[in-house]
């Protein structure tokens, strides 16, 4: 099921997206784009204990005790908080990748991969323009 096939808790005109979101952050939570890796300085810093949520429903997504250096420069986490994300497959750019959306609203967060930490063995690497930090 796509995203447009799938009715979200929260769900916003296109509008209210543009109102609500900075232009980055519609460009990579709405229509699926990527921002540069290593240019969100707070989420790759954050070393306080607290949640990562979504910028555009503010769902909390992952914890900072998930979250590690993965070298790619882009806030990378071992696993989600239970049940905020769900995967899509995506075929874009001629490779087959997971794609990682909020469960609560749609928006695109980024891509998990099988190269991650035990004990999950992921990585999620997110798109830092698509989360606010709540420190605990």
């Amino acid at each position: 099921m796509s995203e447009t096939d799938t009715a979200y808790e929260v769900t916003r005109t296109d509008a209210e997206w543009r109102a609500l979101l900075s232009p980055e952050q519609y460009d990579v939570m709405r229509r699926h784009g990527t921002e540069r890796a290593g240019t969100c300085a707070l989420m790759l810093g954050e070393k306080r204990r607290g949640a990562f949520v979504c910028a555009g429903c503010e769902q909390p997504l992952f914890r900072t005790a998930d979250k590690f250096e993965s070298g790619t420069g882009w806030p990378s986490y071992s696993s989600p908080v239970e049940g905020s994300v769900e995967t899509t497959d995506d075929t874009s750019y001629g490779m087959r990748r997971t794609e990682v959306h909020c469960a609560r609203c749609g928006s695109h967060l980024g891509h998990v991969f099988p190269d991650g930490p035990p004990p999950t063995g992921l990585r999620y690497c997110i798109n830092g323009v698509a989360l606010n930090f709540e420190p605990e």
